[in-house]
């Protein structure tokens, strides 16, 4: 009886807990339930834009080879404009070209051009022009032919396709005859793109052509993506400029259009059947601009174009010239000539590489969605953020995969920006949910980085405070000797962490000599400067009691720093005595990068006699003293492997030869401090902002002369 209340209380706490996953559990269903909505929704305007770009994307990653060229564009370019005067030309000369075409006995000819003006340059329109200046060229000008009648008659004798404009307002009939088709299936017309009227030639004109084929097309977010196999004029279907003229080309006298319980199936032009969408369009699959395709109507004016080039071709005729029409955005990203976009859907239709969107696509998508979304609520509350972000980005690339996969394959068009974003959608739910859940756990987390953080920024003040002594060690040549005439003197130190392993120090032994030294501690950090300021202190007070030679100078300050070392370190040392009065340099080099020596005439001189191993390695051993005589305005620059081993973000190292460089290019004219700065700078563009792998010291001496 005494433990009911416990009980109790045990089912009062989890019947809280249980009925807040299940809550959540809803949440999610619901949320999930959304986001399918979304996925199968194919018109949802949201969606809809990110969808066609996804779609967009895949001719951009792997756009259509061009394989056979069953139509030729003879364009009337920039170079005819040129030749035969600005657009619009004379119906004269537009009959002249159709001529030449005709002559070469193409296939059939498809022209994009409306004219559904009279030509003001037609002969009767001149005489009123001259009929009072010159009464006898305007009676000989009556006589002539119009040019409309030219043209029609040009038209009637080749076979030609005039493209004809789809219009939004007017009658409901056409304007002159279509090529007659047939239906079969259920009747697709109310799927079909419909236009209440059309913009057409003139009648004279018009009714020469043996068909007429549509120009017109919607842009989608003005990209060009679907074009219509076949439309409607009111209850008129017709083909359009490129399949007509295939139609023309084949001698069948009409079409059929095949339909079915979701709308259009096929196009048939004879035995040829070219798959369409429901909607009656095409999937235009692109390849980029070619001027492959492209003859210029001058060239065939001038009768300097190969007929074979036009033999048994779907010849198109349309306007290219900048300025004349408006090009259409493709899913390539460029801008291309309707007449073109003419070409590319006859070359789909020869080659059978139409894109398709099967009208099950959003039920794959939905699927594709559906099981990617099972996996996340699945397994996002049991593994950790960072492997949920790995899992999101896997499903995302196989979503991604599998849709680009069936691109390359078989021209199946599927999206996967839709799914892939529902499923982000639905992860990032989850996500937050599981991170609700370790908030406290962030707490504790959070506390332990803030002792940690105030523990680091303790010892970065140490290290800040450690950097300061050890730079301020460092003798200053701005202010070492101020009134010294003799000689000019520069020298820096920046290390590679917050204190460093490098060394330098020069001072005078009497009033006509100066020491000067400069030295590496192997290692880095903390334990290298600490060595650094140990054997910077023996190095100074073995050159201060001793007036030896400088070789046996570096051999007793190797014995003392050998003492006080523990840690097994080595220190390279480059050292040197020069005399003021005659310019003499005695130096010895401890494993140390050679100087170089110059002057504003001479070759750079390397300093590579004398010395030995570095410092510690090898007790007691004899090192070599080495001279050279520094002409007056001669300069010694002392450098450590910080300079030459610098290294780029490519892994390259600065290297001697562009230290050389870099020296000769200022060495002129140029003071030691000047000169400190330009190397300094030179490095610095060198590694191009890439982690310094070393300290990087050096030291330049000027000798001016007594």
């Amino acid at each position: 009886m005494a433990r009911s209340p416990d009980r109790k209380s045990d089912k009062a706490d989890h019947f809280p807990r249980s009925f807040s996953g299940i809550r959540a559990l809803a949440y999610q269903f619901i949320l999930l339930g959304l986001l399918l909505i979304a996925v199968l929704w194919q018109d949802l305007p949201i969606v809809g834009g990110m969808r066609l770009a996804w779609l967009d994307g895949y001719q951009a990653l792997s756009p259509r080879a061009r394989h056979s060229a069953p139509a030729v564009v003879v364009a009337v370019d920039d170079a005819s404009l040129s030749r035969f005067g600005q657009w619009p030309w004379p119906r004269s000369l537009i009959a002249e070209l159709i001529d030449l075409i005709a002559a070469a006995h193409p296939a059939a000819i498809g022209v994009d051009i409306l004219f559904s003006e009279p030509d003001r340059f037609s002969p009767e329109w001149l005489v009123q022009s001259v009929s009072r200046a010159d009464p006898a060229l305007a009676q000989r000008l009556a006589r002539l032919p119009r040019n409309d009648a030219l043209l029609a008659a040009s038209i009637r004798t080749a076979p030609v396709v005039l493209g004809i404009a789809g219009l939004e307002l007017g009658s409901t009939s056409p304007s002159g005859p279509l090529t007659p088709s047939l239906q079969r299936g259920v009747n697709p017309g109310r799927s079909l793109r419909q236009y209440a009227s059309t913009l057409r030639s003139l009648p004279e004109i018009d009714v020469a052509a043996r068909g007429h084929g549509l120009m017109s097309t919607d842009t989608e977010n003005g990209v060009v993506r679907r074009v219509p196999a076949v439309a409607r004029v009111g209850m008129t279907p017709i083909l359009p400029l490129s399949l007509e003229t295939l139609r023309l080309a084949s001698g069948e006298p009409l079409f059929v259009v095949q339909g079915g319980d979701a709308g259009v199936k096929s196009v048939q032009i004879g035995d040829l059947t070219v798959p369409t969408q429901p909607d009656g369009r095409l999937w235009v699959h692109y390849t980029p601009h070619d001027a492959g395709r492209f003859i210029s109507a001058a060239g065939v004016l001038a009768g300097e174009v190969d007929p074979a080039l036009l033999e048994r071709k779907l010849v198109l005729v349309g306007v290219t010239g900048l300025g004349l029409i408006d090009y259409q955005t493709t899913p390539l990203g460029e801008r291309m000539p309707g007449i073109e976009i003419h070409a590319q859907v006859l070359e789909n239709v020869f080659d059978k590489t139409l894109l398709r969107r099967p009208s099950w696509a959003p039920w794959v998508e939905g699927a594709a969605f559906l099981a990617a979304s099972l996996i996340v609520i699945y397994a996002v509350p049991r593994i950790s953020p960072g492997r949920s972000a790995g899992l999101i980005a896997l499903l995302l690339i196989a979503l991604g995969s599998a849709g680009f996969a069936a691109y390359r394959e078989s021209g199946q068009l599927f999206d996967a920006s839709v799914p892939g974003l529902a499923t982000l959608v639905l992860f990032a739910a989850m996500l937050g949910g599981t991170l609700a859940k370790t908030n406290a756990q962030r707490k504790v987390l959070a506390e332990r980085l803030r002792l940690e953080r105030e523990a680091a920024a303790r010892l970065g003040g140490e290290l800040d405070a450690a950097r300061r002594i050890q730079i301020g060690i460092l003798p200053r040549a701005e202010s070492a000797f101020p009134a010294e005439r003799r000689f000019e003197i520069a020298a820096s130190m920046e290390p590679a962490r917050e204190v460093g392993g490098d060394l330098y120090d020069f001072f005078m032994l009497d009033a006509d000599r100066l020491f000067f030294i400069v030295g590496d501690v192997s290692g880095k950090g903390l334990p290298a400067s600490i060595f650094m300021a140990v054997s910077k202190a023996l190095c100074k007070s073995a050159a201060m009691r001793s007036g030896r030679p400088v070789n046996e100078l570096l051999g007793d300050a190797a014995e003392d720093i050998a003492r006080e070392n523990p840690e097994s370190l080595f220190v390279t040392a480059f050292a040197g005595v020069l005399d003021l009065r005659s310019g003499a340099l005695e130096y010895c080099n401890a494993g140390h990068e050679y100087p170089l020596v110059f002057d504003s005439g001479n070759e750079i001189k390397r300093l590579d006699e004398g010395g030995g191993p570095p410092l510690c390695v090898l007790d007691r051993f004899p090192y070599e003293l080495a001279g050279h005589r520094l002409s007056r305005g001669a300069t010694l620059c002392v450098v450590s492997d910080g300079v030459t081993e610098a290294m780029n973000p490519a892994g390259e190292l600065y290297g001697a030869s562009r230290l050389r460089t870099a020296i000769d290019r200022v060495r002129h004219n140029c003071n030691p401090q000047d000169l400190a700065a330009a190397i300094r700078a030179d490095v610095a563009q060198f590694v191009a902002g890439a982690e310094a792998a070393d300290d990087l010291t050096l030291l330049v001496l000027r000798w001016n002369g007594p």
